[in-house]
């Protein structure tokens, strides 16, 4: 499934609010355009808009360069970066992307846009190759750490078979450019012949696990039975799941995880029924800036989410909401980390350390 597409002058991303009723792209020619389609869930998943923010950034960057002076150009497209990474506060990949694009854009004025061979003054225009090879390169570098995500995941499994996986919220090739964080875990075990049953968590209050996990899954031919969350517990207590693999938002240096609304619940049941809770997420969604998954930020979004879904009214009017998109699960509750570089275990400090370390001298 194709739901981020760069064709050189546009990003094609499938709207995900629509599915699974139909399946509609919005054609992004500004970048104006990517950050309503990442604010309104358009398109979702820390990884995805990872990715769809580096192209995005391709746009910002070509309106740019077409305004005024060399210094206007640069002052917008910094401006424009900061509102992009503005539109989703949790997500870390968001602000990984944004930033990688924009160190890119500083060294190209550090080096005269030519690594600096070139002793000119540089614009804006000098950069825009680079740019768009750096979002192409971010796009790419997702699809090889999926599949080897996928790879990493499954080995935790060897030799067993007849497995029975519950997920939470959407970690597929919806959240990602390619097979998938937790979905890509769960495809490569079916396709060694281990999965009996993927069971999938409806995920409230926009019901991701429901319209999106469960559409991917389907379309593959992957067995999957979809829950409502509150029937986590009872699947557990009658032994129905033998293993819980969720995507993250953002990763601490402990290794507390912030994921879609509903995660942390899932983890204390799968702790409190001896169920292994394991998390797949990329290197990009780990923040070291932070430790404890108490200093995360968590996006709290419109109340209406909840009060109302696809326009018909759900409450009475005027009732208060809280509407957190996120969760913290704390470190102690995670079995596992399944990464691009491998599996990381318990303690966490050390091994994201070791994992952080191993990538920077890479």
């Amino acid at each position: 499934m194709n739901s981020i597409e760069w064709n050189g002058q546009a990003l094609i991303l499938l709207d995900q609010t629509k599915l699974p009723v139909s399946e509609e792209y919005i054609h992004c020619t500004d970048w104006r355009q990517v950050a309503e389609a990442i604010k309104m869930l358009r398109v979702r998943g820390a990884p995805a808009i990872g990715v769809a923010a580096g192209y995005a950034l391709v746009l910002a960057a070509r309106e740019a360069a077409a305004q005024g002076d060399r210094d206007e150009q640069f002052t917008a497209f910094f401006e424009f970066a900061n509102t992009l990474k503005a539109t989703r506060p949790t997500a870390i990949n968001l602000a990984w992307a944004v930033e990688r694009v924009c160190t890119l854009v500083r060294t190209c004025i550090e080096n005269n846009g030519n690594d600096g061979a070139d002793n000119h003054a540089v614009y804006l225009a000098d950069c825009l190759d680079r740019i768009e090879a750096e979002a192409i390169a971010i796009n790419e570098e997702d699809l090889a750490l999926n599949r080897a995500m996928a790879k990493a995941g499954a080995r935790i499994f060897e030799g067993r078979r007849g497995l029975r996986i519950l997920t939470h919220c959407n970690a597929g090739a919806l959240a990602t450019a390619g097979i998938g964080t937790a979905l890509g875990v769960i495809r490569e075990l079916h396709a060694n012949g281990q999965l009996s049953m993927v069971y999938a968590d409806e995920t409230r209050p926009l019901l991701q696990g429901a319209r999106l996990t469960t559409f991917e899954l389907h379309q593959d031919g992957i067995p999957v039975t979809l829950l409502t969350d509150n029937m986590a517990a009872y699947a557990m207590q009658q032994g129905l799941i033998d293993a819980v693999i969720v995507g993250a938002d953002r990763i601490t240096t402990e290794g507390d995880v912030a994921n879609k609304i509903g995660t942390y619940g899932v983890a204390v049941l799968a702790k409190a029924h001896g169920i292994p809770f394991y998390v797949a997420a990329p290197y990009s969604t780990f923040d070291f800036t932070l430790a404890s998954g108490k200093d995360i930020p968590i996006e709290i979004r419109d109340s209406r989410e909840v009060t109302h879904f696809q326009g018909c009214q759900t409450a009475p009017d005027g009732v208060p909401v809280l509407n957190p998109a996120f969760d913290v699960t704390p470190h102690e509750y995670v079995s596992a980390i399944i990464t691009e570089a491998g599996v990381l275990y318990p303690d966490y400090t050390k091994s994201i350390a070791r994992l952080h370390k191993e990538v920077q001298e890479r």
